[in-house]
């Protein structure tokens, strides 16, 4: 039975170009399931300031933060993490009583998923992509200590600004490079996009490499997944990912870490 949303229900949000459903199932889920006077709801808007200030004017405990407001909305913050600050990129504001705070709970999900399954530091790897999500994931892995490394993006002025930024080699295409890890931080492979059937990188990339990773979240079974699988490679998921970042979002908002049993039922529903 659904608690009862009364005046002291604390309201959290999202705030996203395009609003999805994973952060408004998966937080109301838990919200219900440990019985917590909090609810989650999406939104999007034309004007980031007013947004950020509405936050902090109406009390709004929480808000997650989506391309492609993570960068436009520092200005109007109070406080970064080192989280966001790492990469100059938000994800998640917390309000302490009108005092903003900014975390990249990417950047943390990342990092705590390199450290679970114990990647060799020495692991050469290939990440493609070099939007914001590639940045959260460039600086965790810079972060833990990997040192060779090559960012793979068709867009020159980009990929080369992220792949200096943080001490690695830059290539338009993956070509005859061969790695240990490969890394998608694409939309190739997402659920209703124009790639959604394709490989992020060719499969003899793939057959190279010990360790598949996709940050693509829907569907959780991307091809590249199901290619790595298939072929036996160590597999991470982006539905690992975007479970793990909605979690430490959700800790955050109300000081309450659920059981492993819970998340993942949670993750289950807001995939669902």
């Amino acid at each position: 039975m659904s608690r009862e949303i009364n005046k002291d229900t604390q309201l959290c949000m999202s705030l996203a170009g395009r609003p999805g459903n994973f952060g408004t199932r998966f937080h109301n889920y838990l919200y219900q399931e440990l019985d917590l006077n909090f609810i989650y709801k999406a939104f999007t808007t034309q004007d980031i300031q007013a947004a950020v200030g509405g936050v902090r004017a109406l009390g709004i405990r929480g808000c997650a933060v989506s391309m492609p407001f993570k960068e436009s909305c520092i200005p109007f913050l109070d406080e970064l993490d080192a989280s966001a600050t790492a990469i100059e990129s938000v994800n998640t504001i917390v309000n302490d009583a009108g005092f903003l705070r900014a975390y990249n709970t990417d950047y943390i999900a990342i990092a705590k998923l390199l450290a679970q399954y114990q990647i060799p530091t020495e692991t050469a790897f290939a990440l493609r992509g070099s939007g914001g999500m590639a940045k959260a994931v460039t600086a965790a892995l810079r972060d833990a200590g990997f040192k060779n490394g090559h960012i793979i993006a068709r867009n020159p002025q980009a990929g080369q600004a992220l792949a200096s930024a943080y001490g690695y080699q830059w290539q338009a295409q993956v070509d005859e490079l061969k790695v240990d890890m490969v890394i998608n931080v694409t939309p190739i492979g997402m659920a209703g996009g124009a790639e959604a059937e394709q490989l992020a990188f060719a499969p003899a990339t793939v057959d190279a490499a010990k360790i598949v990773f996709d940050v693509v979240a829907l569907p959780a079974e991307t091809p590249l997944v199901r290619y790595g699988r298939e072929h036996g490679k160590q597999v991470i998921t982006g539905a690992e990912v975007i479970a793990l970042q909605a979690l430490e979002q959700f800790v955050l908002y109300t000081g309450v870490r659920p059981t492993d049993e819970q998340i993942a039922r949670a993750a289950a529903h807001a995939r669902g």
